[in-house]
């Protein structure tokens, strides 16, 4: 073996392309702040349902004349409909925020909301968007679970 082969350095391997590797890379930071983007999509979503349920509450005169005259909720007489929506917006609102049980607080959310679009008949056609921009979130919660930053993460993960 000469002397300059001894010494030669080793081969480079071709040039990598680093550009490749940003998908890569943008799916990884993605994935990192996922629970973070699902913690605020559902404290986003909880505070509609929640500020519904305490205008019910801060007048709740109005809110039974609004589900006697306005809002016709088949098959339930309008007082009962009136305490169980406010029950739902708060208790599934509370369920979602804090992600505990937020599977059953989504579904009982998602069939008010299904409730809520059918049964008022003024509802114009921004606000049948939002219902409609509202229950494709819920159903997304619904079927993804309600992400790392929850109760029932923490539920699976310590106790099953």
């Amino acid at each position: 073996m000469s002397e300059l082969t001894r010494f030669a350095p080793i081969p480079r391997r071709p040039v990598q392309r680093w550009w490749l590797d940003l998908p890569v890379l943008a799916i990884q930071w993605l994935e990192f702040f996922r629970p973070v983007i699902d913690l605020i999509a559902r404290l986003w979503l909880a505070n509609i349902f929640w500020k519904s349920g305490l205008t019910k509450i801060a007048s709740w005169d109005s809110t039974i004349m609004l589900f006697t005259y306005e809002y016709h909720v088949p098959l339930l007489p309008p007082e009962l409909a009136a305490y169980l929506a406010t029950a739902v917006e708060l208790g599934g609102a509370a369920l979602l925020a804090i992600g505990f049980a937020a599977r059953f607080g989504t579904a009982a959310l998602f069939i008010l909301n299904i409730v809520a679009a059918i049964s008022y008949a003024g509802l114009s056609e921004v606000g049948l968007k939002d219902h409609f921009f509202w229950g494709l979130l819920l159903l997304i919660f619904f079927f993804h679970g309600p992400g790392k930053l929850s109760i029932d993460h923490w539920i699976r993960t310590k106790v099953f």
